[in-house]
């Protein structure tokens, strides 16, 4: 039998409530620790599919947490009794919210119906993660009433430091580990759990106990409804993926590998496979007009990997931050082994530090339909991939961008690549939709000096076009 916590261990609750001993205490605001941030990694990582991992995106998210969680510690220091109560009631809510709230069906439901995008973010953020991070910003000022220390600045001090201790290994595991290996809905009923699990500890014995652990009972039920019997799509810490078939004219019975809710191949079952028509596109520069004929082509952004897809001419390399979407799109999309070499990277990383040189560079990296991440938009990115090519070598950019390349976004990606490869070919692959694949081909060679313009006045057209003979 363990021995007894001593009297001067046990801190009573003013409103009557059943004493707790200062390792439970400490357990509360490590758990408040790590879900409340668990909830932020776990509403970023929802997001992407939808809005992108843009900082545009990520640090208004993260603000608007810290000023919930800010409000959460004001209220929390209102609060003058009836401590482990009001803890209980706010871990149980954070909980259903939680559960359902940041669950992928609910999240694709508010994306699929609330239009524009940023209507459905501010309902997921205002919605969702504020409200969960200002209960449980409560735990820390409402608990520390409860500590046993001498100061007030000790007891204040050590709940901080178990909160942020939680919030440290909540961040670490959930991103590096649950979701890694389990997914996001993994994470999801981690956290609920974590919080379902103290529920009943914090009331008193008799019919308020029992009365908890079925309202527990009831939230897990419901998360495991959400996160588990709720159709779900394949979810990693990167992406989320889906096949499904689609009908396209000329095409046998296609079907689309879906990353992030966007169409990143296509693939039919005729023979010879037909492809999206960017891919095909692709394939016919590099077999057709460029020869490449025992080249080595690295891709950066593996998409559904149909850039090699039965093409035995080349050795193909291709780089994906995600380590579990070559065996996704073997299984599901291509449905036989992909062609090629497989490398676990971030793109800008891979082609700083490549030692290997390449004949040819696709870039055809996005983590929503028209979201590059934004340090591969750079110059010194461009620049990279130029020091991954060989002195012949060739750069092709797969961008998706607005058909008259009139948006500062699409004029200044294209000034960005061309700063460091000089003048490149521009191809629209759709003119008629607002948005098409534009192809952008430059070569690695130095860049030619800047052009002077011909005037009237100083025209010296015919004599250039004897010295380019």
């Amino acid at each position: 039998m363990p021995a007894a916590a001593e009297p001067s261990d046990l801190a009573p609750d003013p409103a009557g409530g059943p004493p707790l001993a200062n390792a439970l205490l400490f357990a509360l605001v490590f758990v408040e620790g790590f879900v409340s941030l668990g909830a932020e990694i776990v509403a970023l990582r929802r997001l992407v599919p939808h809005v992108g991992s843009a900082i545009t995106v990520t640090a208004p998210t993260i603000g608007f947490f810290l000023l919930a969680l800010a409000l959460g510690y004001q209220a929390g220091g209102r609060v003058a009794g009836g401590y482990l109560a009001r803890v209980r009631h706010n871990f149980l809510a954070a909980a259903v919210l939680i559960a359902v709230g940041l669950s992928g069906p609910v999240a694709e439901l508010l994306f699929t119906h609330l239009q524009p995008a940023p209507l459905a973010w501010f309902a997921l953020i205002g919605g969702v993660l504020c409200p969960v991070a200002w209960l449980l910003g409560q735990t820390v000022p409402i608990l520390t009433n409860l500590l046993r220390h001498a100061r007030a600045g000790e007891r204040s001090g050590a709940a901080l430091y178990w909160s942020t201790l939680g919030s440290f290994l909540g961040a670490v595991s959930l991103s590096m580990l649950v979701m890694q290996w389990l997914g996001v809905g993994a994470a999801v009923l981690i956290c609920t759990a974590l919080l379902l699990v103290l529920v009943p500890l914090l009331s008193e014995a008799g019919h308020a106990r029992h009365y908890a652990m079925l309202l527990s009972a009831l939230a897990a039920g419901a998360a495991l409804a959400a996160n588990l019997v709720l159709p779900q799509q394949t979810e990693t810490a990167y992406a989320t993926y889906r096949v499904a078939p689609t009908t396209l004219d000329g095409f046998d019975n296609p079907r689309v590998f879906w990353v992030n809710n966007s169409a990143a191949s296509i693939i039919d079952n005729a023979e010879p496979p037909q492809y999206a028509r960017y891919i095909q596109r692709l394939r016919t520069l590099l077999l057709d007009e460029l020869a490449f004929r025992e080249r080595r082509v690295l891709v950066l952004g593996a998409g559904g990997f149909t850039l090699s897809h039965r093409e035995p001419l080349n050795h193909y390399t291709y780089v994906d931050i995600d380590p579990a979407i070559k065996d996704i799109a073997e299984r599901d999309f291509l449905r036989e082994p992909v062609r090629g070499e497989f490398i676990v990277a971030d793109a800008r990383a891979f082609v700083r530090n490549s030692t290997e040189r390449y004949d040819a560079v696709v870039v055809d990296v996005y983590s929503a339909l028209t979201s590059i991440p934004a340090h591969l938009v750079t110059r010194e990115f461009w620049r990279a991939t130029r020091q991954a090519l060989k002195e012949d070598g060739h750069l092709i950019a797969n961008l998706i961008l607005d058909t008259k390349l009139a948006t500062p976004y699409a004029r200044n990606l294209l000034a960005s690549i061309q700063a460091e490869y000089g003048p490149c070919a521009v191809e629209v692959l759709f003119r008629d939709r607002p948005l098409s694949n534009v192809l952008v081909q430059c070569h690695a060679a130095n860049p030619p000096l800047a052009g002077e313009p011909y005037t009237d006045e100083r025209n010296r057209a015919d004599l250039d076009v004897l010295r380019s003979q």
